[in-house]
């Protein structure tokens, strides 16, 4: 079976199919992952957002709350949501900044650690499904290209994750 090439965006009058829509794909594959990620990691009651939140926290070791929101590229008050709940299951603790009061620096517990550990494999499965229909250049190409377009559009904000 021939793929269709993408058809370069262009104004016009004419509909545009969904499935040609760059948008629309990217968010249709992000539920795709969502779900893959939820079936592969579903024993550790761990949601994507969590995972990264809990990643970003051990290869910084402490970060404020708005340090990580930057680093997971998600709104200050979802990712305060976030950290609060995994701080309800003793995963991170979320002490007040001695030097600044009105924030908090955060760092997983020796459970969170542990629970990192062990989701990895998981993880990593889930993101191996995502791309299984690509052969092993391809899967590197897709990554480079998500890295490029993720790059050229850092300063774009990030608060609304509806796309087309």
């Amino acid at each position: 079976m021939r793929q269709k090439h993408f058809r370069a965006i262009e104004a016009t009058h004419e509909p545009w199919p969904l499935a040609e829509r760059p948008g629309f794909l990217i968010r249709r594959l992000h539920q795709i992952h969502v779900a893959l990620f939820q079936q592969a990691c579903a024993e550790f009651e761990v949601t994507p957002l969590q995972y990264s939140l809990l990643s970003a926290l051990a290869a910084r070791k402490t970060a404020d709350q708005t340090t990580l929101a930057a680093d997971i590229a998600l709104d200050r008050t979802t990712t305060t949501g976030a950290l609060k709940r995994l701080e309800a299951r003793h995963l991170i603790e979320r002490p007040v900044n001695a030097d600044d009061r009105r924030a908090r620096l955060c760092r997983l517990t020796k459970a969170g650690a542990q629970l990192l550990a062990k989701i990895e494999g998981a993880a990593r499965s889930a993101h191996e499904a995502t791309l299984q229909g690509l052969s092993t250049r391809e899967r590197t190409q897709f990554v480079t290209m998500m890295q490029r377009i993720v790059a050229q559009n850092a300063n774009h904000d990030t608060s609304d994750p509806s796309v087309d």
